[in-house]
Formats: structure tokens, sequence, C-alpha cells
């Protein structure tokens, strides 16, 4: 009987190679713009915070009578706090006039803006929210 010697393969195969850096190609090409996405998301978050002191003192503003009107509900007055206008980190300028709120982001947010509209000044009171933000899918 004749002495046969096998040999083992060890290692990967060029093909097999090739699939695994393809595969990783395409998840990374899916991954990548979602990541993205959400580091934009996470900073703009900032923005949106920054309405959270006028949101609430129109709120409670409209609840205790201090204006009988949407119109009368400008910063500064009524018990509303006064615009910001001081970029701060983030955020750009924080404003409110006729009861909607509009901020800007700064340039490393892309500049984007977050508008929020209340549905009146009666209870419960609604937030429609607008701006380049939302197109953008980070608000």
């Amino acid at each position: 009987m004749m002495n046969m010697k096998t040999k083992n393969q060890k290692g990967f195969t060029l093909i097999e190679l090739m699939i695994v850096v393809a595969i990783i190609g395409i998840l990374a090409a899916i991954a990548l713009p979602a990541y993205q996405t959400y580091t934009k998301k996470s900073k703009f978050t900032e923005v949106v915070m920054a309405t959270t002191a006028f949101k609430t003192a129109f709120e409670v503003s409209a609840q205790t009578g201090e204006f009988s009107a949407i119109g009368d509900a400008d910063a500064g007055t009524n018990g509303l706090p006064p615009n910001i206008t001081t970029s701060t980190g983030r955020v750009l300028e924080v404003k409110i006039e006729n009861g909607v709120i509009t901020a800007k982001g700064t340039t490393e947010v892309d500049s984007y803006t977050y508008i929020l509209t209340p549905s009146g000044i009666v209870a419960p009171i609604t937030w429609a929210k607008t701006g380049t933000c939302v197109a953008a899918g980070v608000c």
C-alpha cells in the first residue's frame, strides 16, 4: 500500500477573503450615514432644549392670564423671558414673538431652525413643530 500524504488546508482562500471584505464594505456603507444623522441629532438636542424655558413660561403665563391673546406673547413681556441673542454652545439665538418660539443653531449644527407654534392660550396647549430641522430629521 502506498503512503499518501494529504495536505491540510490552512488559512482562507482569496475568494473567501474577498467575500468578507465585500460584506464589511456593504455594512459600512449603510452604517456611516445612520451614524452621521445620529450625531447631528444629538448635537441639535442642545438647540431643542434651549426652547424649554420659553415653552414653560408661555404655558404658565397663559394659565395665569398674563396675556389675553396670543399676539401679546412676546419676549420680555407678560412673564416671558427675553430673547436669547448671544450665541452659546450650539445655540445661535432663541426668540418668541406672538407665541411662536424660534430657535436657530450655529453652523456646527448646519444652522437648522426649530420652530414651535402653540395651539392657543387655552389649556391643554400643544406645540406644532416645524423648521428646517424637521426636513433634515434632526429634531
